[in-house]
């Protein structure tokens, strides 16, 4: 197979936020606008030719046909060789795993995160760097100016690939290589955390739901959470991903994931709920009618780090984004460990887990993370709340009323209350 070069025209507003390039579905359907924008990302990757990438999204519409466009662009643009997920998955997190584990270039993520989905909803794509995490400014900024100017794009003619088939294909002279989307990110998970731990927690009948939202979280929650923990079978819920998250917005907040909140502050509820967004990197940590505030939740892990074997040796310091309140700040004044404070944005944590300044860190947006990867991770937070639970012997409510007493403040109405029906009017 022969690359083919095309002729093409700038698009205005091709301008990637913090997050990557978001705009609506039809947006990207219309020709050339996915490919031109590709196409810059391609021409201002140093040592593109020759090495790996990692591409992958989740699963949203749009999903598997951008990855077709992306693998053929990538083996017009010398790429040695694709890593994707199966059927063209790979969570956010999972993607970040996989970029670092393979000493990959960088990875193409598409996502538009916790936007709706489907051929009415919104639509994304992000470069990830070599360190696993978002690319940095210098990066998406010199993207942006390549849009403004491309004149052309490579690709190949060629069929669709498989996408659900494990193993290996060439696609000219790119190896592309489709991988389980959930096997590396699981193993990197199992070294990190008190696993038999967990497994004697479901084991002693403590109960609890996770609300995958119909994202790309489903399947990772169910390998992690039912088969290598043990917890009962339904306790991941909404699990299967759907290309509109089944109409439904994948965000998880309390006006958005109603049926786990109904179930946690309801009667029989259960000992702890959790949900997770579009693409695996955001999460809500519910107890027996308890609301644990994005802002606590990172202080609480914080304080109780040293429970979970991955932070065993004590934390090296912790940041925030600027909007997240200081509740870490007080945590890391009685470690007597540094505390940061960065602009909004996961790249601005990255600059300090790759210098090892923190390796804790967390935003107002329902989003938390840790040195393990370069993105905030949504399960990986589940993960981190059931090891201290089954570490502490506690309630969350117990813990949350525990953790408030040393560090200087009440409890606060938000976190243990039944949160307000009233929905709040959709971004």
């Amino acid at each position: 197979m022969v690359p083919v070069t095309c002729p093409t025209t700038p698009f205005d507003g091709q301008k990637p936020g913090t997050s990557g390039l978001r705009k609506a579905v039809k947006v990207f359907e219309q020709p050339r606008y996915l490919e031109n924008f590709v196409q810059s990302i391609f021409d201002c990757v140093d040592g593109l030719s020759g090495a790996t990438l990692v591409i992958g999204g989740d699963g949203r519409y749009h999903n598997r046909t951008a990855v077709q466009t992306i693998l053929r662009m990538a083996a017009a643009n010398g790429v040695a060789r694709a890593v994707v997920g199966r059927g063209g998955i790979l969570s956010t997190p999972a993607a970040s795993c996989v970029i670092r584990k393979r000493g990959a270039i960088g990875g193409v993520i598409l996502s538009a995160s916790h936007n709706p989905g489907g051929p009415d909803g919104d639509f994304g794509i992000k470069f990830n760097a070599a360190n696993g995490g978002p690319a940095p400014e210098s990066m998406t900024d010199a993207f942006f100016a390549r849009s403004k100017a491309i004149t052309e794009y490579k690709t190949l003619e060629s069929p669709d690939l498989d996408l659900d088939t494990l193993g290996e294909t060439a696609l000219g002279g790119m190896a592309v290589e489709v991988i389980d989307p959930v096997a590396d990110y699981a193993e990197l998970m199992e070294s990190l955390f008190d696993m038999a731990a967990i497994r004697k927690l479901f084991a002693s009948g403590f109960r609890m739901v996770f609300d995958a939202m119909h994202a790309v979280t489903g399947p990772y929650a169910t390998e992690i959470l039912e088969r290598r923990l043990g917890a009962p079978a339904g306790t991941v819920i909404n699990g299967t991903p759907l290309e509109d998250f089944g109409g439904h917005h994948p965000d998880p907040n309390l006006a958005h994931a109603e049926e786990l909140v109904e179930r946690l502050f309801g009667p029989d509820a259960p000992d702890f709920g959790a949900a997770s967004d579009g693409d695996g990197d955001r999460n809500m940590i519910l107890g027996r009618n308890v609301f644990v505030s994005p802002s606590d939740s990172l202080a609480v892990l914080a304080a109780n780090a040293t429970h979970v074997p991955a932070f065993k040796g004590g934390l090296a310091g912790v940041a925030r984004s600027m909007p997240t309140s200081r509740a870490v700040d007080r945590v890391a004044a009685k470690l007597g460990i540094s505390c940061y404070e960065t602009p909004t944005g996961w790249k601005f944590f990255g600059t300090l887990l790759d210098a090892g300044r923190i390796n804790l860190c967390g935003e107002e947006s329902f989003g938390t993370g840790a040195d393990h990867v370069r993105e905030k991770d949504g399960l990986w937070a589940v993960l981190m709340w059931l090891n201290v639970l089954a570490a502490r012997g506690l309630s969350v409510a117990e813990l949350m009323a525990e953790h408030w007493g040393p560090m200087g403040a009440p409890i606060t109405a938000a976190t243990i209350t039944r949160p307000s029906r009233r929905r709040p009017p959709t971004p």
